[in-house]
């Protein structure tokens, strides 16, 4: 038994010696120069998938570090990525609001707020951490790497935030600016039309909730041309008062276009 211990154990110094992303954070009683490879590796991969390279690495592995595998080392929790997620943050809206400030001279400061949140919601984010890979680079403890840290959205939107706050200390705004340009806001007309269509419903009945007037009723008003290609119209009430008119191949659709409607009559989103 004692033989086969230490076989392994050779073949385990000769594999992380090799290649030391096996030797995956919170796996097992690593050295600190083990550690420090895994980070140091990590830390190269994240700059390939965002193309932006650290003038000081030490930022970037900071913002890998999630407070649980920092525990796991037994440090204090003012080493974990946490502090730069509350530089990334204050950063990012900075630059959101910059940009789409620009880009809709015409829209009132409401509209320009829901915008912004629409962009850096905390499942955007997510979704914007993983067309880098992030979480396959982050630094977790093995228990949270376990229970799926590494695809959990709030992990993901958090560490985001830190790379923003890693590069802005690293290399100002102008970087953080490319890097958003080239990611997040590549699209900003599209998304957020796309996110507003899903969102009109939800607008109408958080104001007729929020003002005391119940839900809003949706009717069927018509029906026409056939079953494989039917158009609907649906009317939309509050208070038994209609406020709007829609139309769609579905009811579902038909529904969205009507609170469209409504939303704009009551000018909810100020539509250019």
């Amino acid at each position: 038994m004692s033989h086969r211990r230490n076989i392994l154990h050779v073949l385990q110094q000769f594999l992380t010696s090799r290649l030391p992303f096996l030797n995956l954070p919170g796996t097992g009683d690593g050295s600190s120069d083990d550690q420090n490879d895994v980070e140091q590796f990590y830390a190269r991969q994240v700059q390939k998938n965002i193309a932006y390279q650290f003038i000081d690495t030490s930022h970037l592995i900071l913002a890998l570090k999630h407070r649980s595998y920092v525990y796991a080392q037994e440090q204090t929790g003012v080493l974990s990525n946490e502090r730069l997620e509350f530089l990334g943050d204050a950063v990012l809206d900075l630059v959101v609001s910059d940009q789409i400030y620009k880009i809709y001279p015409k829209r009132r400061e409401g509209r320009l707020t829901q915008l912004r949140s629409l962009l850096v919601n905390k499942s955007s984010l997510a979704q914007e951490a993983r067309s880098i890979k992030l979480g396959k680079y982050l630094l977790l403890s093995e228990s949270e790497a376990r229970t799926g840290g590494r695809h959990r959205d709030s992990i993901l939107a958090d560490a985001y935030e830190s790379i923003i706050g890693a590069m802005y200390l690293d290399g100002g705004i102008e970087p953080v600016r490319h890097f958003l340009e080239r990611t997040l806001l590549a699209n900003v007309e599209k998304h957020t039309k796309s996110d507003l269509w899903r969102n009109y419903k939800s607008a109408l009945l958080e104001y007729t909730q929020g003002s005391g007037k119940g839900q809003p009723k949706y009717r069927v008003e018509a029906e026409i041309g056939p079953d494989h290609d039917k158009t609907f119209t649906v009317e939309v009430y509050i208070t038994g008062i209609s406020v709007g008119r829609g139309a769609g191949s579905s009811k579902k659709d038909a529904e969205q276009d009507a609170a469209r409607d409504a939303a704009e009559r009551l000018q909810l989103f100020f539509i250019e």
